[in-house]
């Protein structure tokens, strides 16, 4: 059989039960992979994530250029959100709570051995 699939012009591989050969596979672009996006508390890292989405109609080499796109906004994001000041302390006497080391009974130092053992 092999020598008669050779004469027609096809490897042995290729007949399956006297079928003809198929063809290449027809060739598929990238497609979105569908993970849904669950919205943040924030708009800019919404739209950072939103971003991701172009990545899906790009051949894998293209895909670099959006990830580090957006990892630079998530980046300038959270730098924007760690400069932000922060609340107030509060004002006036601080409410009563556990007693913290306090300076006239200072901590003892440790001892030679480990009490926990």
């Amino acid at each position: 059989m092999a020598a008669r699939d050779a004469v027609a012009g096809r490897d042995s591989e290729d007949a399956v039960d006297g079928a003809e050969p198929r063809g290449p596979e027809p060739a598929t672009g990238p497609a979105p992979l569908g993970i849904p996006r669950t919205p943040t508390a924030s708009a800019e890292v919404d739209a950072q994530l939103e971003r991701l989405s172009d990545a899906d109609h790009l051949p894998a080499d293209g895909h670099i250029e959006v990830y580090e796109d957006v990892h630079r906004g998530l980046r300038d994001t959270l730098t924007v959100l760690d400069s932000r000041p922060g609340p107030p302390p509060p004002s006036g006497p601080r409410p009563p709570g556990p007693p913290g080391p306090s300076p006239s009974r200072p901590t003892p130092a440790p001892g030679p051995y480990d009490p926990r053992s």
